[in-house]
């Protein structure tokens, strides 16, 4: 009787087991797979809708493969890591057989999920596999080539919404996604880099950077971060806004909101206050839920005919 109230009690301490090592808040990422859908204004077409969707559930039970694949090939890196080393596979909470069990699954689980739609999808997961597994075997470890693979494993997401929907991508769309993304993975950097020099550490371990990199690393990602404000405020003046929104000039009330969110994040990463994830801050973070409330009611500000309620 003991050992079985023993068994019911554990149950959900190895459910958060399970979820920390899935990376279950990673899956938000994956969001980005729906952009196409919202930037081509298609969000009420439900065929687009379903491929989206379908693609979403992919992409997540392939990156919790690629989490887990990834984490136990730094299990010794992870234990000298201040945070990593209370991942459960690092920490020994959860065997590393099941691992070794549950990526194999979960890659299958997501390739049954894209068999009904285009082969277009299944050759870009494939490649987003590929990449994330070059990554954690070698381009994690490299000097600058790993923010620049993280900013394109991002934007691949993208490009699978696309090529599930059938909507073709914006250079506008892609060149703005690239900069803001290659932002956040200097983001990353900055944040590990503020920790390990608080920890009196002098090399990030597994990696190829030094606390004296952080001062440099924080310029590039700063750039970043406004050369896609710039690219978002030349692509209202282009001639392909006005072919989507009915009153561009809207958006540009969006640059602000934007670079307020895009300065704020870089402050607190340099103060050493922003969790070394940039997407597991966004999804805590207050100030980018409004932030992203005020850019959805903008959109639609700019998008709707005021015509039709009397208004010139």
């Amino acid at each position: 009787m003991q050992s079985q109230l023993q068994s019911i009690a554990g149950a959900p301490a190895l459910w958060r087991r399970l979820a920390s090592a899935l990376r279950i808040h990673q899956w938000s990422k994956n969001f980005l797979i729906f952009v196409p859908i919202v930037t081509s204004h298609r969000i009420w077409d439900r065929e687009a809708l379903v491929a989206a969707g379908l693609t979403f559930a992919a992409f997540c039970l392939c990156a919790s493969a690629v989490y887990i694949t990834n984490d136990l090939l730094d299990l010794e890196a992870d234990r000298r890591h201040p945070l990593k080393r209370l991942r459960p596979f690092a920490a020994g909470t959860l065997p590393v057989k099941a691992g070794l069990i549950l990526a194999p699954i979960l890659l299958a689980a997501a390739m049954v999920c894209i068999l009904p739609l285009q082969p277009a999808v299944a050759a870009v997961l494939f490649l987003y596999f590929a990449l994330t597994l070059v990554y954690s075997l070698y381009f994690k470890r490299k000097l600058l080539l790993d923010v620049y693979l993280l900013s394109a494993l991002y934007t691949i997401r993208i490009v699978a919404g696309g090529a599930a929907t059938g909507i073709a991508l914006s250079p506008w769309l892609l060149s703005f996604a690239i900069f803001l993304f290659l932002s956040m993975a200097f983001s990353k950097r900055v944040s590990e880099l503020q920790n390990l020099r608080a920890a009196g550490e002098q090399v990030s371990p597994g990696r190829a950077y030094r606390t004296s990199d952080l001062e440099q690393v924080n310029v590039f990602g700063v750039a970043s971060g406004f050369l896609a404000a710039l690219i978002f405020a030349l692509y209202i003046n282009s001639d392909m806004v006005r072919s989507l929104y009915r009153h561009p000039e809207v958006l540009w009330l969006m640059c602000p909101l934007m670079l307020y969110w895009i300065t704020r994040v870089w402050i607190l990463s340099f103060r050493g206050e922003m969790h070394e994830d940039p997407i597991l801050f966004a999804v805590k973070d207050p100030v980018t839920y409004l932030v992203g409330i005020l850019s959805v009611l903008l959109l639609a500000t700019a998008t709707v005919s005021w015509d039709r309620f009397g208004w010139r």
